[in-house]
């Protein structure tokens, strides 16, 4: 059963699968993993250099990872302003924020271009507050934002926040036009049928076996082997399996998403009438948007933690949190309280120390490079690592090859069982803490300490 975004994808898309690679062959580039970023790669190389030969490998289809199953928020990450500048310095920083801006743009450009229907709406973001406790939460970074001429959000009046969002759960609202709604299967498959066009050689169900640095490397598979002048790892949440010096560079969570059947009558009804993404101002938030055929989609972040960076059964399974996101779908639009749930599914993020990801080159050799650690907020940004990365096989001298994001892990996490103890004691930290506040309470001094941990998982800083 694939997760819902994908299976309705599948269902548009008459392309027959790529067949499994059943040989040795030999490529320009080989990229491992047929998600956004992998193709957004190909696609950039095969743009800029059309007589390169890129092979993409890919272990399922394309889509079956993150790409196909994530929550279809494109967003900027004009809202980790303050994370960007500790890291990287004001003026890379401003850059970034304007960078990523361009990215949500240059998707719905992409669409256009290519034909690509992936539900694409730039109808922006709400940055919410939903109890006292996160009112104000979001002021100080768009003040950053203002500071340094890069600030696109507006503070909404409440009465507009509560129809533009369907909901008077919201306490206050900050909007931004500089982001998008996607249906992420739809983008994937597009990205797919387009890099085929462009002449990438594709071979799905061929999972990588083993990696042998070289001039060139060698990606090793069960049925024949790619080699390769350059190779580009974009596994995401699954590198941290795959090689052992980036095990505690992430940590897998799952982020859990629902979709209720089709009410066009009740959107209408409580005003959700466009594609603007909400998102509130929690740690592990609450995201969410319609859909063109009249549905919600709602998730969560922050619920299943994986041992060791395991690929956990679950996460290619209904959610496990069906319940929870239910009371929260009422929550927010008591109108929705008896809709039925078309769907619901869940699925592995690789969140980073920074909860943003990071890139390098790992062989001794120089022509092995990866990007990953998206943090579950991958839809806009995997077109910047493609950007990057195809920068980096081009061996070019550009802005993004000359940026800090280049310089690998920026963090790591503890060593098991320490990291998954603490992880699951942060989460109910933040739970109770949200609950607290929630209820009007004042949370323990104990669940706020324990809840600075994860402030890189929220989606804005908060400062």
């Amino acid at each position: 059963m694939r997760p819902y975004w994908l299976d309705q994808a599948l269902k548009h898309d008459t392309s027959e699968p790529c067949p499994t690679l059943q040989q040795d062959t030999r490529a320009d580039v080989c990229i491992v993993g047929g998600g956004y970023t992998g193709l957004w790669t190909a696609i950039m190389l095969k743009e800029q250099n059309p007589e390169l030969d890129v092979v993409i490998i890919e272990a399922d289809i394309c889509g079956a990872g993150a790409s196909g199953r994530n929550g279809g928020c494109a967003l900027s990450w004009s809202a980790k302003y303050f994370t960007l500048e500790r890291l990287f310095g004001v003026e890379e920083a401003v850059r970034l924020v304007k960078a990523s801006e361009q990215s949500i743009y240059a998707i719905g450009d992409f669409c256009r271009k290519y034909a690509v229907d992936a539900d694409y709406r730039l109808d922006g973001t709400l940055y919410t507050a939903t109890n006292r406790a996160q009112v104000g939460a979001t002021d100080g970074v768009i003040a950053a934002l203002e500071r340094n001429g890069i600030n696109s959000f507006t503070k909404r009046p409440l009465a507009d926040v509560q129809r533009m969002a369907g909901s008077s759960k919201h306490l206050e609202g900050w909007f931004s036009p500089a982001a998008a709604s996607v249906q992420p299967g739809k983008l994937v498959r597009g990205l797919r049928r387009v890099a085929l066009e462009l002449g990438v050689r594709l071979y799905e169900c061929t999972p990588m076996s083993g990696l042998e640095e070289g001039k060139p490397a060698t990606v090793n598979t069960p049925h024949g082997r790619v080699k390769a002048d350059r190779v580009v790892l974009a596994i995401n949440a699954w590198m941290a399996r795959a090689f052992p010096q980036f095990e505690r560079t992430v940590a897998i969570v799952s982020s859990d998403m629902i979709i209720t059947e089709p009410r066009p009558d009740l959107l209408k009804k409580i005003g959700l009438t466009s594609g603007v993404t909400v998102l509130d101002s929690r740690i592990f938030v609450h995201y969410y948007h319609n859909t063109p055929d009249g549905r919600i989609m709602l998730g969560k972040g922050g619920n299943t933690f994986a041992y060791g960076g395991r690929m956990l059964p679950v996460f290619d399974q209904p959610s496990p949190y069906e319940s929870l996101l239910r009371s929260s779908l009422g929550e927010f639009f008591p109108d929705f309280e008896g809709v039925a749930i078309e769907s619901t599914w869940n699925g592995p993020s690789d969140r980073s120390v920074t909860g943003l990801p990071f890139f390098g080159q790992m062989s001794q050799s120089g022509n092995v490079f990866y990007g990953f650690g998206y943090s579950g907020s991958g839809v806009g940004p995997c077109h910047m690592g493609g950007q990057i990365l195809s920068s980096m096989v081009l061996g070019l001298d550009n802005e993004w090859t000359r940026s800090p994001l280049l310089n690998g892990p920026l963090g790591y996490f503890p060593p098991e069982p320490i990291r998954y103890l603490g992880s699951l004691m942060v989460r109910n930290a933040i739970r109770r803490k949200e609950q607290a506040e929630d209820h009007g309470r004042r949370p323990r001094r104990l669940d706020v300490g324990l809840a600075k941990f994860a402030a890189a998982a929220g989606k804005a800083d908060k400062g």
